[in-house]
C-alpha cells in the first residue's frame, strides 16, 4: 500500500516531485547523469533523456496513463467477465459451451501476442489500447467467476431457493455473486498490474499510447539505443513498471489472504 499510495500521490500532483513540464526540451542539457553521479546535477534529480527534458517529471506525468490503463482496462474487463462467467457456470449447456469455447481459443494464444495483432490493426492510441487490454483480458475474470459459479450453483441453499420460487435472476444475484466477488476482486487487483505490463510491452514496441503522452514503457522504447551510454533512462521508468506492479501483486496476494479463511496467517 505504501507503493502504490506513493505512486498514486506522484502521479497526481507531479509538481510535488518536479517543476519542469514532462515535454519540455533543452538539447543543451541532454543525457545529464543523475544528481548524485559525476556531472549530475541538484535541478534534475534522476537526470535527463537524449532530448533535454527532466526524466523524473515524465517518470511523474507516466504514471499517470500508466495506472489510468490498468484501471480502466481491469473496470471494462472485470464487468464482463463476471457476467459471462456467472452466465456459463449458472446456466450450463450452449451457453456455458459457447462462453467457454470461446475463453479456450483466446486463452490458448499468448496474451501479449494477441495484444500485438489486436493493436497492430486498430491502430495506437490511449483508447485503442484500452480496447484491446479490454478485449483480451476479460477471459481470465470469466474463467475464475464460471468454476466458482458452478460450486456454488450445486450447494443445497440454491435448490432451496429455487425451491420456494426465487428467479433465476435473484438467484444469481443474492446467492451466487456474493460467493463469487471474493475470487474476483483478487483476480481484478492482480490484473491491474499485469495491464500495466502489458501496456508498457505495447508502448516499447510503439503500438501503445501516442509518443506526445509519457509512459513508461514508451520511454522504455525510445531509450533502448542509450542502454550502454546512458543507463539511467531506463533505468528509473523500468524501476517505476516494476515497483508499482510489485505493490499491485502484493495487495493482490493480501486481498487473497483475507478472503480465504484458509490462508489466513499464511
Amino acid at each position: 500500500m505504501v507503493l502504490v499510495g506513493g505512486v498514486l500521490v506522484v502521479a497526481a500532483a507531479p509538481g510535488l516531485v518536479s517543476s519542469f513540464p514532462p515535454e519540455a526540451q533543452d538539447i543543451t542539457r541532454r543525457l545529464i547523469p543523475p544528481a548524485w553521479a559525476l556531472g549530475g546535477s541538484p535541478e534534475h534529480l534522476l537526470g535527463t533523456d537524449q532530448l533535454g527534458r527532466d526524466l523524473l517529471a515524465r517518470i511523474a506525468f507516466g504514471g499517470r496513463v500508466s495506472l489510468l490503463v490498468g484501471g480502466v482496462a481491469v473496470g471494462i474487463a472485470g464487468p464482463i467477465g463476471l457476467l459471462l462467467g456467472l452466465l456459463a457456470g449458472y446456466y450450463g449447456g450452449r451457453t456455458e459451451a459457447l462462453v467457454m469455447g470461446l475463453v479456450d481459443v483466446l486463452l490458448a494464444t499468448p496474451f501479449i501476442l494477441l495484444a500485438i495483432v489486436v493493436a497492430a490493426i486498430i491502430g495506437p492510441g490511449l483508447r485503442n489500447v484500452l480496447i484491446v487490454l479490454s478485449f483480451t483480458g476479460w477471459v481470465v475474470f470469466a474463467r475464475i467467476v464460471h468454476s466458482r459459479a458452478l460450486s456454488v450453483k450445486a450447494s443445497e441453499f440454491i435448490e432451496a431457493a429455487r425451491a420456494i420460487g426465487a428467479s433465476d435472476v435473484r438467484i444469481l444475484h443474492s446467492h451466487v455473486l456474493p460467493h463469487v466477488l471474493g475470487p474476483f476482486i483478487v483476480v481484478a487487483a492482480l490484473q491491474v498490474g499485469r495491464m500495466m505490463l502489458a501496456e508498457a510491452s505495447l508502448s516499447f514496441l510503439g503500438l501503445g499510447v501516442e509518443a506526445s503522452k509519457p509512459t513508461w514503457g514508451m520511454m522504455l522504447g525510445v531509450s533502448r539505443n542509450y542502454i550502454l551510454t546512458a543507463s539511467w533512462i531506463l533505468t528509473f521508468p523500468g524501476l517505476a513498471i516494476t515497483l508499482t506492479v510489485l505493490g499491485i501483486n502484493l495487495i493482490g496476494d493480501w486481498l487473497r489472504n483475507l478472503v480465504d479463511p484458509r490462508l489466513r496467517g499464511a
